[in-house]
């Protein structure tokens, strides 16, 4: 808190700090507002990263059944050979975007294109097994997105929280204190001027009395 030595007990600090009360109260509605969407946003993508998840699995479950049907019709040495090629991945970008101001990674690319001459080539259960891989390489890719989404949502709304509580809980009350505190200081100077002031008047009175008298006493005389 504020020492109150530390405040100036003027009619323009306390229009300065009444001001700031009034911008804090607007900051805080709006950190409360930008928390409640984060926590929204926070539990949609936590829902659609829940369903990736289950479609991962299930996904898993049917890529490995293309594997095993590929091996048994094609060979495993012919497959062995595909999955050399296409563990060559393509190099992955990282972009960035923006959701309530929190900067969140989009990763695209990863995998390999394979030539259409090449795709003919290949026999009906090894191009299966290509493809509903390359869709389990995009659903990961799209979980690891939501789970870091999650993590950057989770501290954006941490730390939005603590922002809030403080302006709320310590600065908005240090504010209205120092309002409380100049008001007193200002009726406390008004009630000492206007004391002072009937001070001075009974004074110059009694001296125009005292003169008025002196003044009569000399034309008696």
């Amino acid at each position: 808190m504020t020492l109150a030595t530390d405040i100036r007990p003027t009619r323009l600090e306390y229009i300065r700090t009444k001001r700031r009360i009034v911008i804090a109260r607007k900051g805080l509605k709006l950190l409360k507002l930008k928390r409640q969407a984060l926590i929204l946003e926070f539990f949609n993508t936590s829902k659609t990263a829940a369903a990736l998840r289950g479609t991962l699995q299930s996904e898993l479950l049917k890529g490995y059944e293309t594997i095993r049907l590929a091996e048994m019709l094609a060979g495993s040495m012919r497959l062995e050979n595909e999955a050399m090629k296409m563990s060559q991945m393509a190099n992955l970008q990282v972009m960035s975007k923006s959701i309530m101001g929190v900067h969140i990674p989009k990763i695209v690319g990863g995998q390999r294109e394979l030539l259409a001459e090449h795709i003919l080539e290949l026999p009906t259960s090894i191009n299966e097994s290509i493809r509903i891989f390359q869709k389990i390489h995009n659903t990961v890719l799209e979980i690891a997105e939501k789970e870091t989404t999650l993590r950057k949502l989770l501290y954006e709304i941490e730390r939005t929280k603590r922002k809030s509580n403080a302006i709320e809980n310590v600065f908005i009350p240090k504010l209205v204190s120092a309002v409380k505190f100049i008001t007193f200081r200002l009726d406390e100077m008004e009630r000492d001027t206007f004391i002072m002031l009937k001070t001075v008047k009974r004074k110059m009175g009694e001296r125009e009395h005292e003169i008025t008298k002196e003044a009569e006493v000399e034309i008696n005389v």
